[in-house]
């Protein structure tokens, strides 16, 4: 389905420690098992750096109850220490991916907001594990 409006580009954390290889294809598996019907994010950044493609960015995601129909969504692996406490434990390369990935949608799309899924109304989690919209206006750096 395709989605018909853009008002959101939300931040996501894999929730896997920074020692854990995970990549598109590892996240759709477990969305699959969970139900979805493919990977419920648009864009996966791996922690080389590297950003693979989930869904397509015209579709409607499936990685915020609520907000999926009208929000693209970015997953950054990691997120999550060895004992499983979120923790931004971000590489640089990571980092520098996911601002040019930003800011490439935010030209797409100049008046989505860019925000972490812990700040949708309802989110209990810490996911992404960082302040995104601090670090979206140039005030905490990550990675």
């Amino acid at each position: 389905m395709r989605r018909d409006s853009t008002d959101y580009i939300v931040v996501h954390c894999s929730a896997t420690p920074p020692d854990r290889y995970v990549d598109a294809k590892e996240i759709n598996h477990w969305h699959i098992q969970r139900g979805f019907s493919e990977i419920g994010y648009h864009y996966v950044i791996r922690r080389d750096g590297t950003t693979e493609i989930g869904r397509q960015s015209d579709q409607v995601g499936a990685h915020a109850q609520g907000y999926n129909d009208r929000s693209i969504a970015i997953c950054l692996v990691g997120g999550i220490d060895k004992h499983g406490k979120a923790e931004a434990n971000y590489t640089p390369e990571q980092a520098e991916m996911l601002r040019l990935l930003v800011d490439g949608l935010n030209i797409r799309y100049p008046a989505a907001e860019v925000l972490g899924h812990c700040d949708l109304p309802g989110v209990a989690k810490a996911c992404p594990c960082f302040d995104v919209r601090r670090w979206f206006a140039g005030h905490l750096q990550i990675g």
